[in-house]
């Protein structure tokens, strides 16, 4: 099953091997439109996985702020999820 991820109109990310944890799909890095990608100052701390750092996804002629989020050096618990992106905030993530 090949999995999408879409916003505003554009195709942001599409991958065959993504990891589901806690609900959220996370795609290998490289199969994300890196050119979508916009580094982002913001951080985030999971107890279990570690610190999650941000990037804003600029398609279709807008900014969604923060709407994609990866973990650089996930703890042991979350090894899985290195090099991996996923998504939210309107970010539409569907099965093909």
């Amino acid at each position: 099953m090949t999995i999408v991820a879409s916003w505003n109109g554009e195709e942001i990310a599409r991958s065959d091997d993504t990891v589901v944890v806690e609900g959220n799909h996370y795609f290998p890095a490289h199969d994300v439109a890196r050119s979508a990608l916009m580094p982002s100052e913001t951080t985030s701390r999971c107890p279990w996985k570690g610190t999650a750092e941000y990037y804003s996804i600029n398609a279709g002629g807008a900014i969604n702020r923060d709407a994609a989020w990866y973990y650089p050096d996930p703890l042991p618990e979350a090894a899985e999820i290195k090099d991996r992106i996923a998504f939210w905030n309107g970010v539409d993530v569907t099965e093909e």
